[in-house]
């Protein structure tokens, strides 16, 4: 009799801890979030910056990043690829977004501000001080993001054609299929000169600034954020999103030569 009561019991114990346990886990596997964040190239290191900080303030978030040309992110998220909340290099790309209601107006909003610049090799001899500096016989490549894709591209097209130079400067035009690559094409010597953000050009020791292009050659540099529709994991989203707009992490973008704007 007493060894059955022990046997119950022990029974009983065991159906407890083994409830607890599962609760314990599915509680785990609810509160453990992978977010998937679709960003311009541009801001790869500032973004791998706040991954650091956010990761350790959220614990049970984890970030995934898809870094890449605005128009190809914008692209995916169009044909359902997953994503929770998409940065991009160019307003046009979150209003296209807007209008065929994959990102609510009211959950998108204009975060940073960047410029345009001219780079050249650290050790070039090239003297670029104004765009049509561009068609001297030392220059034979020109670096420029794709301007169908790339918002970087499409800048520096909007800038060549505002002095009328896009056409005449064809010849010399190699295209990256994004900002990144168009750096990597300039640091290489696979190009004399790239048209990057400003951003861009301080996280490379391997080149430097010819020109600062005139801002008023071309539309304003504005990068947006916004809160994909289809995300699954809208609340936590939604915290990152106001996260990115906090003072802690408009800190880390300054810090990598963004402008928030006013």
């Amino acid at each position: 009799m007493l060894q059955t009561i022990m046997f119950r019991s022990i029974l009983f114990l065991l159906i407890v801890v083994c409830t607890l346990a599962t609760g314990c886990s599915k509680q785990m596997e609810q509160s453990n979030v992978e977010l998937t964040i679709s960003a311009a190239a541009s801001l790869t290191d500032a973004m791998k910056e706040i991954q650091t900080n956010y990761e350790k303030s959220h614990m049970h978030i984890k970030l995934q990043y898809n870094f890449g040309a605005s128009g190809a992110l914008q692209q995916q998220i169009e044909q359902g690829a997953p994503a929770d909340v998409f940065l991009s290099a160019a307003s046009k790309n979150m209003k296209e977004l807007v209008d065929k209601s994959l990102i609510e107006a009211s959950q998108q909003s204009n975060l940073l501000l960047n410029g345009l610049v001219v780079i050249v090799p650290a050790n070039s001899k090239l003297n670029v001080q104004k765009l049509e500096d561009l068609s001297a016989a030392g220059v034979t490549h020109i670096a420029v993001g794709e301007p169908q894709t790339v918002p970087a591209g499409t800048y520096a097209k909007e800038a060549l054609t505002n002095v009328k130079l896009w056409d005449p400067l064809q010849t010399k035009i190699v295209q990256g299929k994004d900002v990144r690559q168009v750096l990597t094409y300039v640091e290489s010597g696979n190009a004399e000169a790239g048209f990057v953000y400003k951003t861009d050009a301080l996280t490379s020791t391997k080149v430097k600034v010819a020109l600062t292009v005139d801002p008023k050659s071309y539309k304003p540099i504005e990068y947006p954020a916004g809160i994909v529709k289809a995300s699954k994991h809208s609340k936590e989203a939604t915290e990152f999103y106001t996260y990115l707009k906090s003072k802690e992490a408009q800190d880390i973008f300054v810090k990598f030569g963004f402008t928030i704007p006013q």
